[in-house]
Protein backbone atom coordinates (compact mmCIF):
# COMPACT_ATOMS: atom_id res chain seq x y z
CA UNK A 1 0.00 0.00 0.00
CA UNK A 2 1.04 3.07 -0.71
CA UNK A 3 0.59 6.75 0.64
CA UNK A 4 -2.05 8.99 -1.21
CA UNK A 5 -0.80 12.62 -1.23
CA UNK A 6 -2.90 15.77 -2.78
CA UNK A 7 -0.65 18.26 -4.48
CA UNK A 8 -1.85 21.55 -4.35
CA UNK A 9 -1.27 25.06 -5.86
CA UNK A 10 -2.31 28.26 -4.90
CA UNK A 11 -4.52 30.49 -7.08
CA UNK A 12 -1.99 32.32 -8.62
CA UNK A 13 -1.88 29.12 -10.74
CA UNK A 14 0.83 26.50 -11.49
CA UNK A 15 3.59 27.63 -13.31
CA UNK A 16 6.55 25.44 -15.56
CA UNK A 17 8.82 25.50 -12.09
CA UNK A 18 5.78 23.96 -10.16
CA UNK A 19 4.91 21.36 -13.30
CA UNK A 20 8.22 19.95 -13.24
CA UNK A 21 8.73 19.85 -9.83
CA UNK A 22 5.62 17.83 -9.56
CA UNK A 23 6.93 15.23 -12.05
CA UNK A 24 10.28 15.00 -10.34
CA UNK A 25 8.48 14.05 -6.73
CA UNK A 26 6.53 11.79 -9.08
CA UNK A 27 9.39 9.73 -10.03
CA UNK A 28 11.76 9.85 -6.96
CA UNK A 29 8.51 8.55 -4.18
CA UNK A 30 6.77 5.95 -6.90
CA UNK A 31 7.32 3.53 -4.86
CA UNK A 32 6.09 4.98 -1.99
CA UNK A 33 3.52 7.49 -2.52
CA UNK A 34 0.02 7.02 -5.44
CA UNK A 35 0.25 11.22 -6.21
CA UNK A 36 -2.82 12.56 -7.24
CA UNK A 37 -3.93 15.21 -9.64
CA UNK A 38 -2.97 18.70 -8.11
CA UNK A 39 -5.73 21.15 -6.53
CA UNK A 40 -5.77 24.74 -5.61
CA UNK A 41 -6.03 25.40 -2.14
CA UNK A 42 -9.01 25.32 -0.40
CA UNK A 43 -10.44 22.29 -2.58
CA UNK A 44 -12.62 19.87 -0.30
CA UNK A 45 -10.42 16.35 -0.11
CA UNK A 46 -12.40 13.52 0.65
CA UNK A 47 -9.57 10.71 0.30
CA UNK A 48 -6.09 10.80 0.88
CA UNK A 49 -3.57 10.70 3.91
CA UNK A 50 -1.60 14.10 3.68
CA UNK A 51 -1.40 17.23 1.30
CA UNK A 52 1.82 17.97 -1.16
CA UNK A 53 3.35 21.13 -1.83
CA UNK A 54 5.96 20.54 -4.43
CA UNK A 55 6.59 24.38 -4.52
CA UNK A 56 5.56 27.10 -2.27
CA UNK A 57 5.86 30.75 -2.40
CA UNK A 58 4.59 33.69 -0.93
CA UNK A 59 1.15 33.29 -1.47
CA UNK A 60 1.26 30.46 1.07
CA UNK A 61 1.10 33.34 3.97
CA UNK A 62 -2.37 34.36 2.86
CA UNK A 63 -3.74 30.87 2.27
CA UNK A 64 -2.97 29.41 5.70
CA UNK A 65 -6.43 29.84 6.73
CA UNK A 66 -7.69 27.68 3.99
CA UNK A 67 -5.02 25.39 3.71
CA UNK A 68 -5.69 24.72 7.73
CA UNK A 69 -9.68 24.41 7.64
CA UNK A 70 -8.71 21.48 4.82
CA UNK A 71 -7.70 19.71 7.61
CA UNK A 72 -5.08 17.21 6.62
CA UNK A 73 -0.97 17.11 7.60
CA UNK A 74 1.09 18.92 5.23
CA UNK A 75 4.48 17.83 3.29
CA UNK A 76 7.12 19.83 1.67
CA UNK A 77 8.96 18.23 -0.68
CA UNK A 78 9.96 20.97 -2.58
CA UNK A 79 13.53 20.36 -3.82
CA UNK A 80 14.92 18.48 -6.75
CA UNK A 81 16.56 15.88 -3.91
CA UNK A 82 12.82 14.70 -2.72
CA UNK A 83 13.37 17.09 0.11
CA UNK A 84 11.76 20.33 1.40
CA UNK A 85 14.15 23.46 0.21
CA UNK A 86 16.04 25.46 3.02
CA UNK A 87 14.18 28.51 1.73
CA UNK A 88 11.07 27.30 2.58
CA UNK A 89 11.66 27.03 6.57
CA UNK A 90 10.03 30.43 7.05
CA UNK A 91 6.35 29.44 5.15
CA UNK A 92 6.81 26.03 7.27
CA UNK A 93 7.19 28.01 10.33
CA UNK A 94 4.57 29.94 9.48
CA UNK A 95 1.99 27.23 8.92
CA UNK A 96 2.87 25.85 12.37
CA UNK A 97 1.97 28.77 14.01
CA UNK A 98 -1.29 28.67 12.68
CA UNK A 99 -2.08 25.38 13.76
CA UNK A 100 -1.30 23.40 10.74
CA UNK A 101 0.39 19.91 10.89
CA UNK A 102 3.75 20.67 8.61
CA UNK A 103 6.47 17.79 7.26
CA UNK A 104 9.79 18.89 6.33
CA UNK A 105 12.20 15.89 5.89
CA UNK A 106 15.29 16.99 5.13
CA UNK A 107 16.92 13.20 3.27
CA UNK A 108 15.55 11.78 0.68
CA UNK A 109 14.88 8.28 2.89
CA UNK A 110 13.36 10.62 5.49
CA UNK A 111 10.81 11.33 3.17
CA UNK A 112 10.61 7.84 2.44
CA UNK A 113 10.02 6.96 5.60
CA UNK A 114 7.54 9.77 6.38
CA UNK A 115 5.40 8.78 3.52
CA UNK A 116 5.57 4.95 4.23
CA UNK A 117 4.34 5.92 8.01
CA UNK A 118 1.58 7.88 6.30
CA UNK A 119 0.81 4.29 4.11
CA UNK A 120 1.12 2.40 7.29
CA UNK A 121 -1.64 3.87 9.01
CA UNK A 122 -4.31 3.64 6.22
CA UNK A 123 -3.31 -0.05 6.20
CA UNK A 124 -3.91 -0.65 9.47
CA UNK A 125 -7.37 0.11 9.83
CA UNK A 126 -9.29 -2.71 9.61
CA UNK A 127 -6.30 -5.33 10.30
CA UNK A 128 -5.68 -7.32 13.02
CA UNK A 129 -3.20 -8.97 15.34
CA UNK A 130 -3.48 -13.14 16.21
CA UNK A 131 -2.64 -14.10 19.61
CA UNK A 132 -2.92 -17.70 21.04
CA UNK A 133 -3.23 -18.27 24.69
CA UNK A 134 -6.04 -19.45 26.95
CA UNK A 135 -5.14 -18.58 30.91
CA UNK A 136 -2.84 -15.88 30.71
CA UNK A 137 -0.58 -15.32 33.58
CA UNK A 138 -1.76 -18.90 35.62
CA UNK A 139 0.46 -21.17 34.05
CA UNK A 140 4.37 -21.39 34.42
CA UNK A 141 6.32 -18.42 36.36
CA UNK A 142 3.21 -17.36 37.47
CA UNK A 143 4.51 -14.83 40.01
CA UNK A 144 6.36 -13.06 37.12
CA UNK A 145 3.48 -13.57 33.60
CA UNK A 146 0.11 -12.41 36.29
CA UNK A 147 1.90 -8.20 36.08
CA UNK A 148 1.82 -7.61 32.60
CA UNK A 149 -0.45 -5.20 30.91
CA UNK A 150 -0.53 -6.52 27.25
CA UNK A 151 -3.10 -9.42 28.56
CA UNK A 152 -5.79 -7.19 29.81
CA UNK A 153 -8.98 -6.47 27.65
CA UNK A 154 -7.93 -2.22 28.35
CA UNK A 155 -5.13 -3.05 26.35
CA UNK A 156 -6.76 -4.26 23.45
CA UNK A 157 -9.50 -2.53 23.47
CA UNK A 158 -6.55 0.75 23.28
CA UNK A 159 -4.97 -1.05 20.49
CA UNK A 160 -8.25 -1.09 18.59
CA UNK A 161 -9.36 2.52 19.40
CA UNK A 162 -6.02 4.05 18.73
CA UNK A 163 -4.63 2.40 15.97
CA UNK A 164 -7.79 0.64 13.96
CA UNK A 165 -6.06 -2.74 15.01
CA UNK A 166 -8.19 -5.68 16.04
CA UNK A 167 -6.57 -8.02 18.29
CA UNK A 168 -8.14 -11.55 17.92
CA UNK A 169 -7.34 -14.28 20.58
CA UNK A 170 -7.50 -18.15 20.12
CA UNK A 171 -6.61 -21.00 21.83
CA UNK A 172 -3.02 -22.25 22.01
CA UNK A 173 -4.42 -25.44 23.51
CA UNK A 174 -6.01 -25.64 20.34
CA UNK A 175 -3.64 -24.32 17.84
CA UNK A 176 -0.22 -26.92 19.60
CA UNK A 177 -3.07 -29.81 19.28
CA UNK A 178 -3.53 -29.25 15.66
CA UNK A 179 0.02 -28.82 15.25
CA UNK A 180 0.58 -32.13 16.58
CA UNK A 181 -1.86 -33.51 14.26
CA UNK A 182 0.00 -32.88 10.99
CA UNK A 183 2.06 -36.08 9.65
CA UNK A 184 5.72 -36.04 9.46
CA UNK A 185 6.17 -36.28 5.65
CA UNK A 186 4.20 -32.98 5.46
CA UNK A 187 6.39 -31.17 7.55
CA UNK A 188 9.48 -33.14 5.93
CA UNK A 189 8.22 -31.88 2.13
CA UNK A 190 7.41 -27.98 3.83
CA UNK A 191 11.71 -28.09 5.48
CA UNK A 192 12.69 -29.50 2.03
CA UNK A 193 12.16 -25.74 0.59
CA UNK A 194 14.16 -24.44 3.44
CA UNK A 195 18.10 -23.89 3.95
CA UNK A 196 18.61 -22.69 7.12
CA UNK A 197 21.49 -23.99 9.84
CA UNK A 198 20.35 -26.07 12.39
CA UNK A 199 23.16 -28.13 14.09
CA UNK A 200 23.27 -29.96 17.09
CA UNK A 201 19.26 -29.76 16.75
CA UNK A 202 17.20 -33.48 16.10
CA UNK A 203 14.77 -33.97 13.37
CA UNK A 204 11.84 -34.65 15.97
CA UNK A 205 12.80 -31.08 16.88
CA UNK A 206 12.75 -29.48 14.07
CA UNK A 207 9.97 -31.15 12.63
CA UNK A 208 8.05 -29.83 15.71
CA UNK A 209 8.59 -26.60 14.88
CA UNK A 210 7.62 -26.43 11.44
CA UNK A 211 4.54 -28.02 11.99
CA UNK A 212 3.89 -24.98 14.02
CA UNK A 213 4.99 -22.99 11.20
CA UNK A 214 2.27 -24.75 8.93
CA UNK A 215 -0.67 -24.29 11.41
CA UNK A 216 0.13 -20.50 12.42
CA UNK A 217 0.56 -20.06 8.18
CA UNK A 218 -2.51 -21.54 7.98
CA UNK A 219 -4.06 -18.63 10.03
CA UNK A 220 -3.19 -16.00 7.28
CA UNK A 221 -6.13 -16.16 4.99
CA UNK A 222 -8.65 -16.01 6.91
CA UNK A 223 -7.60 -12.30 8.20
CA UNK A 224 -5.92 -9.47 7.66
CA UNK A 225 -3.12 -10.53 9.67
CA UNK A 226 -0.47 -7.64 10.52
CA UNK A 227 1.33 -10.10 13.62
CA UNK A 228 0.91 -12.85 15.29
CA UNK A 229 2.02 -13.78 19.34
CA UNK A 230 1.92 -17.00 21.33
CA UNK A 231 1.86 -17.32 25.27
CA UNK A 232 4.58 -19.81 24.58
CA UNK A 233 6.45 -19.56 27.87
CA UNK A 234 3.85 -19.49 30.83
CA UNK A 235 1.34 -21.88 28.85
CA UNK A 236 4.43 -23.48 27.60
CA UNK A 237 2.78 -27.43 28.82
CA UNK A 238 0.41 -27.11 25.69
CA UNK A 239 3.03 -27.64 22.94
CA UNK A 240 6.32 -29.39 22.40
CA UNK A 241 8.16 -26.96 20.93
CA UNK A 242 8.60 -23.05 20.92
CA UNK A 243 7.69 -20.71 17.84
CA UNK A 244 11.05 -19.20 17.64
CA UNK A 245 11.24 -20.76 14.22
CA UNK A 246 7.87 -19.97 12.82
CA UNK A 247 8.14 -16.50 13.31
CA UNK A 248 11.23 -16.14 11.20
CA UNK A 249 9.80 -18.34 8.49
CA UNK A 250 6.52 -16.53 8.85
CA UNK A 251 8.68 -12.83 8.59
CA UNK A 252 10.62 -14.48 5.58
CA UNK A 253 7.91 -15.70 3.62
CA UNK A 254 4.79 -13.49 4.03
CA UNK A 255 5.97 -10.58 6.16
CA UNK A 256 4.34 -10.90 9.26
CA UNK A 257 5.77 -9.66 12.33
CA UNK A 258 5.80 -11.73 16.01
CA UNK A 259 5.05 -11.47 19.60
CA UNK A 260 6.86 -13.23 21.79
CA UNK A 261 4.71 -14.50 24.94
CA UNK A 262 1.80 -12.87 23.07
CA UNK A 263 3.19 -9.41 23.92
CA UNK A 264 0.79 -6.77 21.28
CA UNK A 265 2.35 -3.56 22.76
CA UNK A 266 6.15 -5.23 21.82
CA UNK A 267 4.23 -5.90 18.17
CA UNK A 268 2.68 -2.80 17.74
CA UNK A 269 5.74 -1.50 18.37
CA UNK A 270 7.51 -3.80 15.67
CA UNK A 271 4.69 -2.33 13.09
CA UNK A 272 5.75 0.88 13.84
CA UNK A 273 9.20 0.41 13.46
CA UNK A 274 9.28 -2.16 10.09
CA UNK A 275 6.56 -0.95 8.55
CA UNK A 276 8.41 2.88 7.89
CA UNK A 277 11.53 2.45 8.52
CA UNK A 278 12.27 -1.14 7.06
CA UNK A 279 15.18 -1.88 9.09
CA UNK A 280 16.80 -4.80 10.91
CA UNK A 281 15.27 -5.07 14.37
CA UNK A 282 13.92 -7.70 16.94
CA UNK A 283 11.98 -7.35 20.53
CA UNK A 284 14.25 -8.55 23.72
CA UNK A 285 14.35 -8.60 27.31
CA UNK A 286 16.65 -5.39 28.67
CA UNK A 287 18.79 -5.79 31.67
CA UNK A 288 20.17 -2.57 33.23
CA UNK A 289 23.71 -3.61 34.41
CA UNK A 290 22.15 -1.41 37.59
CA UNK A 291 19.13 -3.85 38.10
CA UNK A 292 22.00 -5.82 39.87
CA UNK A 293 21.16 -9.44 41.40
CA UNK A 294 17.35 -8.52 40.20
CA UNK A 295 18.49 -8.92 36.95
CA UNK A 296 21.51 -11.70 37.21
CA UNK A 297 19.19 -14.14 38.94
CA UNK A 298 16.64 -13.97 36.09
CA UNK A 299 19.53 -15.15 33.68
CA UNK A 300 21.09 -17.15 36.25
CA UNK A 301 24.30 -15.76 35.38
CA UNK A 302 26.98 -14.52 38.42
CA UNK A 303 28.14 -10.75 36.76
CA UNK A 304 27.58 -8.69 34.25
CA UNK A 305 30.85 -8.45 31.62
CA UNK A 306 33.74 -5.85 33.15
CA UNK A 307 33.47 -2.58 31.30
CA UNK A 308 34.29 0.88 31.81
CA UNK A 309 30.99 2.78 33.18
CA UNK A 310 29.05 -0.62 34.14
CA UNK A 311 26.26 1.93 34.89
CA UNK A 312 25.41 2.88 31.46
CA UNK A 313 25.51 -0.57 29.96
CA UNK A 314 22.76 -2.98 29.16
CA UNK A 315 22.35 -6.86 28.49
CA UNK A 316 20.01 -7.90 26.16
CA UNK A 317 18.70 -11.14 26.25
CA UNK A 318 15.68 -13.49 25.46
CA UNK A 319 14.80 -17.28 25.56
CA UNK A 320 18.74 -18.22 26.03
CA UNK A 321 20.30 -16.17 23.66
CA UNK A 322 19.31 -12.47 22.01
CA UNK A 323 16.04 -13.38 20.94
CA UNK A 324 13.73 -14.33 17.59
CA UNK A 325 16.11 -12.01 15.13
CA UNK A 326 14.93 -13.27 11.65
CA UNK A 327 18.03 -14.44 9.52
CA UNK A 328 17.81 -11.37 6.94
CA UNK A 329 18.65 -8.78 9.61
CA UNK A 330 21.57 -10.79 11.26
CA UNK A 331 25.26 -11.28 10.68
CA UNK A 332 25.36 -15.11 12.51
CA UNK A 333 22.48 -16.97 12.44
CA UNK A 334 21.33 -20.36 13.51
CA UNK A 335 18.39 -22.58 14.63
CA UNK A 336 19.58 -24.19 18.55
CA UNK A 337 18.45 -26.67 21.22
CA UNK A 338 16.12 -24.74 23.72
CA UNK A 339 17.75 -23.25 26.83
CA UNK A 340 14.83 -21.98 29.38
CA UNK A 341 13.74 -24.53 31.05
CA UNK A 342 10.28 -24.15 31.55
CA UNK A 343 9.82 -25.34 27.79
CA UNK A 344 9.56 -28.80 26.28
CA UNK A 345 12.43 -30.58 25.85
CA UNK A 346 12.23 -30.87 22.26
CA UNK A 347 11.88 -26.76 21.90
CA UNK A 348 14.25 -24.64 19.61
CA UNK A 349 15.77 -21.55 20.09
CA UNK A 350 17.26 -18.93 17.61
CA UNK A 351 20.80 -17.83 18.28
CA UNK A 352 21.58 -14.66 15.78
CA UNK A 353 23.36 -11.41 16.33
CA UNK A 354 22.46 -7.61 15.08
CA UNK A 355 25.63 -6.07 13.34
CA UNK A 356 27.45 -4.07 16.12
CA UNK A 357 27.60 -0.15 15.89
CA UNK A 358 24.26 2.15 16.56
CA UNK A 359 20.92 1.09 18.02
CA UNK A 360 18.03 2.77 18.97
CA UNK A 361 16.26 0.96 21.76
CA UNK A 362 12.26 1.75 21.08
CA UNK A 363 9.08 0.69 22.98
CA UNK A 364 5.42 2.09 22.49
CA UNK A 365 4.33 3.13 25.70
CA UNK A 366 0.62 1.29 27.12
CA UNK A 367 -1.49 4.39 27.23
CA UNK A 368 -0.24 4.24 23.34
CA UNK A 369 -0.07 8.08 23.52
CA UNK A 370 3.71 8.46 23.64
CA UNK A 371 6.52 5.79 22.51
CA UNK A 372 10.56 6.02 23.92
CA UNK A 373 13.50 6.08 21.91
CA UNK A 374 17.02 5.69 22.98
CA UNK A 375 20.34 5.39 21.37
CA UNK A 376 22.89 2.98 21.92
CA UNK A 377 26.00 1.43 21.08
CA UNK A 378 26.07 -2.34 20.64
CA UNK A 379 29.37 -2.84 21.31
CA UNK A 380 29.55 -6.58 21.64
CA UNK A 381 28.06 -9.61 22.75
CA UNK A 382 29.11 -12.51 25.69
CA UNK A 383 28.46 -15.82 26.07
CA UNK A 384 27.42 -17.37 29.89
CA UNK A 385 27.41 -21.26 29.01
CA UNK A 386 25.10 -23.11 31.09
CA UNK A 387 22.68 -20.33 32.08
CA UNK A 388 19.73 -18.51 30.25
CA UNK A 389 21.84 -16.55 28.09
CA UNK A 390 23.84 -18.10 26.19
CA UNK A 391 24.96 -15.26 23.54
CA UNK A 392 23.52 -12.07 24.79
CA UNK A 393 24.03 -8.00 23.61
CA UNK A 394 25.82 -5.31 25.58
CA UNK A 395 25.40 -1.86 25.08
CA UNK A 396 26.42 1.45 26.20
CA UNK A 397 24.24 4.11 26.30
CA UNK A 398 24.48 7.62 27.85
CA UNK A 399 22.88 7.81 31.13
CA UNK A 400 21.72 4.63 32.27
CA UNK A 401 19.96 6.12 35.59
CA UNK A 402 17.88 8.02 33.36
CA UNK A 403 17.07 4.80 31.30
CA UNK A 404 16.04 2.69 34.20
CA UNK A 405 13.56 5.58 35.60
CA UNK A 406 12.32 5.74 31.95
CA UNK A 407 11.92 2.31 31.11
CA UNK A 408 7.74 1.46 30.09
CA UNK A 409 8.68 -2.34 30.14
CA UNK A 410 11.33 -5.66 30.26
CA UNK A 411 10.25 -6.03 26.42
CA UNK A 412 11.93 -3.61 24.38
CA UNK A 413 12.44 -3.52 20.49
CA UNK A 414 15.96 -3.04 19.45
CA UNK A 415 16.74 -1.34 16.38
CA UNK A 416 19.97 -1.22 14.19
CA UNK A 417 21.03 2.16 13.62
CA UNK A 418 20.27 5.96 14.45
CA UNK A 419 16.76 6.02 14.32
CA UNK A 420 15.39 8.82 16.52
CA UNK A 421 15.01 11.68 13.62
CA UNK A 422 12.56 9.22 11.99
CA UNK A 423 10.98 8.09 14.83
CA UNK A 424 9.91 11.60 15.63
CA UNK A 425 8.30 11.83 11.97
CA UNK A 426 6.39 8.30 12.77
CA UNK A 427 5.54 9.46 16.00
CA UNK A 428 3.89 12.99 14.30
CA UNK A 429 1.55 11.02 11.57
CA UNK A 430 -0.18 8.54 14.40
CA UNK A 431 -0.17 11.57 16.90
CA UNK A 432 2.31 10.07 19.49
CA UNK A 433 4.85 11.98 21.89
CA UNK A 434 8.31 10.73 21.47
CA UNK A 435 10.20 10.28 24.47
CA UNK A 436 14.26 10.51 23.35
CA UNK A 437 17.54 10.32 24.81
Amino acid sequence: MKAKLVPLYFSSGMDEEYRTQLEVVRGLLSEEAEILDPVPVGSRITDGDALLFPQVIGEAYRAAKDLKEMGFPVILVTSPFGTVNMWDWEIATYFRTQGIEVFTPYSLELTKETLRAFAFRRRVRGASFVVFQDNPGEGMQAEIFKRFFWWEEECRRGIEEKFGIEVIVKSFKELAHRAKGIPDEVAKKEWQNWNLPTERVSERSILSAVKMYLVLASELPKENVLGMGINCLNESFFSDTTPCLAWNMLFEKYGVLWACEADTLSLLTECLIWHPLRAPFMMTNIYPFLMGDAALKHERIEKFPDVPEPENHLLFAHCGYLGVLPRPFAISWHVRPKVLRIVDENAVALDARLPEGPVTIVKLHPSLSKIIAIQGELEGYVQYPGSDCENGAVVRVQDGHKLVEALYSHHVCLVSGQRIPALRMIARVFGLELEEF
